[in-house]
């Protein structure tokens, strides 16, 4: 749970810190950052609860390619 908390925690951070502040590079720590525990909540449930980190694979997908994109402006500013 304290993973599925965390990460949480970073995506309610992300957005005002993106969107908002306009803060290129914390925000791509953030985003990196919540895709760790992404992945880590993934391996860490996989053999307790199949069906819960199958439903984060598309979540991981999506925050990978967020986190490329966030990476790629914050090195093109």
């Amino acid at each position: 749970m304290k993973l599925w908390v965390g990460q949480m925690l970073l995506n309610w951070a992300w957005s005002p810190t993106w969107f908002a502040l306009h803060l290129l590079w914390p925000a791509f720590i953030i985003i990196a950052a919540m895709l760790a525990l992404i992945v880590w909540f993934i391996v860490a449930r996989w053999n307790k609860d199949r069906l819960s980190a199958l439903m984060f694979l598309p979540y991981a997908a999506w925050v990978g390619f967020a986190s490329v994109l966030n990476l790629s402006i914050a090195i093109l500013n």
